[in-house]
Parts: C-alpha cells; sequence; structure tokens
C-alpha cells in the first residue's frame, strides 16, 4: 500500500479475503521511514465481508475497502484518559442520519431534522455497548453519494460480525483512543490480505 494519508500514524484492519467477516486490526507509527506496530487486536467486518468502497450499497452489510480519515471519535462512556481525540459524548439527541432524503445524510445530528426519518437512522445511545467508544470511518463522509452508506465506524464488538464497520474488543478500542493524536493525521486502511480488493484514498 503506497498511500497511508500522509501522516504518522496508520490503522491498518485487514481480512485474510473478502469474504471474511474477521481479521486484525494493527496500530502503527512511522519512526524514521518505518511502520512500527503499537498495538494489535481482532477484528470483525460486515457480515458479507469486504467489498470496495466506491462500488458498496447501503443495506448491503459489507464493510467498505479504502483508505479513510477518522474525522472524530464518540461515545456513550467518557473518553478514555489519555484521549486527545475530538470526542463526542453521546447523549439522548444524538442520532446519525441515514436517511438518503435528508441534508444530514451520513452525518452526527443533535437533534434529528425534520427531514431525517428516525427509521432510517440510527439512535446512537440504544448501542450501548457497541457505542461505548467508537471512532467515525470518513467513507462517503467528505461528499457523501446517497445510496452508497452512511454510519461507517470503528467501534467496540457487539455479539457477532457487523452491519459494515470494523469492531474490536472494549479494550483495543480504549487504546486506540488513548494512542491516536489529531496532529499526527491518523488514517485508517481497510483491506485483504489476498489483495483483491482495492485500496482507494477518500
Amino acid at each position: 500500500m503506497a498511500d497511508t494519508g500522509g501522516g504518522t500514524q496508520l490503522l491498518t484492519a485487514v481480512a485474510p479475503d473478502a469474504g471474511a467477516t474477521a481479521g486484525t486490526l494493527t496500530w502503527w507509527d512511522l519512526r524514521g521511514r518505518r511502520w512500527v506496530p503499537a498495538g494489535s487486536a481482532p477484528a470483525r467486518f460486515g457480515a458479507n465481508g469486504l467489498v470496495e468502497g466506491a462500488s458498496r450499497r447501503q443495506g448491503t452489510n459489507t464493510t467498505p475497502t479504502g483508505l479513510y480519515g477518522l474525522p472524530f471519535a464518540f461515545g456513550i462512556e467518557a473518553a478514555p484518559r489519555g484521549t486527545s481525540y475530538p470526542y463526542r459524548p453521546v447523549g439522548p439527541d444524538s442520532w446519525w442520519c441515514q436517511d438518503n432524503n435528508s441534508l444530514a445524510y451520513n452525518r452526527w445530528t443533535q437533534p434529528r431534522p425534520a427531514d431525517c426519518r428516525a427509521a432510517e437512522s440510527e439512535h446512537l445511545v440504544t448501542y450501548r455497548t457497541q457505542y461505548a467508544y467508537a471512532l467515525v470511518i470518513g467513507f462517503n463522509y467528505g461528499e457523501p453519494v446517497r445510496g452508497r452508506g452512511a454510519g461507517i465506524f470503528l467501534h467496540v464488538n457487539g455479539r457477532g460480525a457487523t452491519a459494515g464497520c470494523v469492531s474490536v474488543p472494549v479494550g483495543a478500542m480504549r487504546r486506540v483512543l488513548a494512542w491516536a493524536r489529531p496532529g499526527r493525521r491518523p488514517h485508517l486502511a481497510i483491506g485483504t490480505a489476498d489483495g483483491r480488493t482495492a485500496i482507494t484514498r477518500y
């Protein structure tokens, strides 16, 4: 992977192949010209595996491959000690709009706007386990394309494979949030070990 986003911190979420629902998250520091692992944890992916980000469709339970920025973190729990990344506390009016017809598509909203249907959105506080801690993955975020997908996060494990996010054990999320430094411009690269899904920068 030639492009790492230009920063000095990087996370990689790698599955064995495009059909896999489990793999490994590793976080890295650039020291001199070498990427040195700072930690790793088992990761879960979408229930239907991984697909190239540019061709993903909403509602397919697939995790988009690509290289993504990490706009901000959020959580139901207080930010772990050492967290310096922008961190938004989840409250009773915190939503992630996934309604393709809303002006707030693929955005945190607080409160939920009238044009964003609750049935087409995530009421974040109801995901008490998964969203104890989370990082927003910048998939389809800068200039959202309707129908491509919304609400893709790095978050705490639930009961099994995800609906398209990447998830890790709660201890790993705490470590990642304490490690990540906004000034070092961390990105997340999602891909497969067999190299059959392209890594495209977003």
